[in-house]
């Protein structure tokens, strides 16, 4: 409708949205949905439209059948509808659902309308340069293993690795019979030969190219020139948007080659700048609000660097002897206990020891220890609810959490700790972006909201209006919730994504 210029005015109800809030975890299709809660069988699309080459469109059916199948979709939704929101209320969810996800939906369909300018010749050239890279990289792969072979196949790749090179005694194998070689496998070997790296490498590459490299360029609107990717409001059970064609949340981060694709994304034309904005270490300080822990507080409360004031209390050294390798482990150790590390997953994170990185986490409980009480408090309640919650009510149901199996349990228990935390942040930058839109609505500014990308907004910014912007932005990121620590945005600007960021 937007794309026709037709605001919907009227009261929203989005039956997937609730059953979304309802139950986070499972899938929210229609036909699901129709069936667990009005017993109905829904009339599927390939039924009336056909599969494979047979397949045809609405257009070209007969007019009762598109009526036919038309009208029940609908009678569901209004059903549905009722019955949802009687639920949501019933488990307080309502407020979530008409003050958070409901605005929210008009905020994201701007934002798909708007989409994004690209570098598509920029792109190319990339891709040329990393075939020529791939090409280099499969011949050093050929030297060491001394025959050539198809890499891209797990079978040759297997039978290389472990029967050629013998690089493990008990290599693991697939269900089929292969060897496996999953990235998790190649990295036990990391240390066993030079081919190992130059294999991870050219995975690396190969799949940069084919997932975004050039694969973006053919994503290109041909009215627009623009990519307009897809946000799912309700798919990742922990409450965050993701997106799809493309998926702009999984561009990697973490290395050179990977960064290089975000400097692709460009202004829409000379009388804008790509603007992003960034909530500085969000889950941290949530986690520091939510355990109340005076150490932590007082860190963010005095605006001391975090992970140094870590590193201070867990090595015991005061903050001017803190290194660069110790700042790193207590960086691992912060996000870490957020996900509930190991002392197994520690060590292979900042590579010491199991007995070193147990001690580690030990020291840090012992300096943090309202932390640990707020992780044992939160599986309590995951135990005696059901559930757990973020900060604005949002529920994520843990049924695994009184399980026999340890395994699966202790995955619960994970979740119980992590949910409220990344949750919290997905329902502050949604509020954010509320808050954002009105604003930059009621001021009819020339700027546009583009992206939304884990803790990271991005902006198509006019240049007249920088320093509006950037003060509007800041501001309501920074004062979308009120926690015991300050919410800290950082702003950037340039000519691409990449500078921005």
């Amino acid at each position: 409708l937007l794309s026709h210029d037709i605001q919907i005015k009227g009261k929203l109800f989005d039956v997937q949205i609730a059953h979304y809030l309802l139950h986070p975890d499972f899938r929210n299709v229609l036909d699901i949905i129709s069936e667990n809660y009005l017993g109905v069988a829904l009339i599927e699309e390939s039924t009336i439209l056909g599969k494979g080459k047979a397949k045809t469109v609405f257009s070209e059916l007969n007019k009762s059948v598109i009526t036919d199948y038309a009208c029940e979709r609908s009678s569901s939704i209004f059903n549905l509808a009722k019955i949802l929101e009687k639920e949501m209320r019933k488990n307080e969810l309502i407020e979530l659902f008409e003050k958070m996800e409901t605005p929210l939906s008009k905020v994201l369909a701007k934002m798909e309308l708007e989409g994004i300018a690209l570098n598509v010749e920029m792109l190319n050239n990339f891709s040329v340069e990393l075939t020529n890279k791939l090409t280099l990289i499969a011949t050093k792969i050929y030297d060491l293993a001394g025959v050539q072979f198809n890499i891209s196949s797990p079978k040759q790749m297997g039978d290389i690795l472990f029967e050629k090179l013998q690089l493990s005694k008990k290599p693991r194998k697939t269900k089929s019979g292969q060897y496996a070689t999953s990235e998790e496998e190649l990295l036990k070997l990391k240390d066993t030969h030079l081919i190992i790296d130059e294999i991870l490498s050219f995975r690396g590459i190969k799949k940069l190219l084919s997932t975004y490299v050039d694969a973006l360029p053919l994503l290109v609107n041909e009215k627009t020139s623009r990519i307009h990717t897809t946000f799912n409001q309700s798919v990742a059970s922990t409450g965050r948007l993701s997106s799809v064609n493309p998926n702009i949340q999984n561009i990697p981060i973490r290395n050179e080659l990977g960064m290089k694709v975000r400097e692709a994304f460009i202004p829409r034309n000379d009388n804008f700048t790509l603007m992003a904005a960034d909530y500085s270490q969000i889950e941290l300080r949530i986690m520091a609000s939510l355990s109340k822990d005076e150490g932590m507080l007082a860190a963010f409360n005095n605006g001391i660097d975090i992970h140094a004031a870590t590193a201070a209390k867990v090595y015991k050294v005061s903050l001017e002897e803190v290194d660069r390798t110790m700042r790193s482990n207590a960086k691992s150790v912060n996000f870490g206990i957020i996900y509930g590390i190991s002392a197994f997953g520690l060590s292979q994170n900042i590579g010491v020891n199991r007995k070193e990185a147990q001690e580690i986490i030990n020291n840090y409980f012992s300096q943090f220890p309202k932390v640990k009480e707020y992780m044992q408090w939160s599986i309590d309640q995951a135990r005696d609810k059901g559930y757990v919650e973020t900060i604005m009510g949002r529920r994520r149901y843990l049924n695994d959490i009184n399980a026999r199996n340890g395994m699966i349990r202790s995955m619960a228990e994970r979740n119980a700790i992590n949910a409220p935390i990344q949750g919290s942040a997905a329902d502050i930058i949604k509020i954010a972006m509320i808050e954002v839109d009105k604003e930059m609505e009621k001021k009819k500014m020339q700027s546009k909201m583009l992206l939304q990308v884990h803790d990271e907004l991005v902006f198509d910014m006019h240049k007249s209006e920088s320093d509006l912007l950037k003060l509007l932005v800041k501001e309501k990121m920074e004062q979308a919730v009120s926690l015991q620590v300050p919410l800290i945005v950082d702003i950037g600007e340039g000519e691409n994504w990449l500078q921005a960021h």
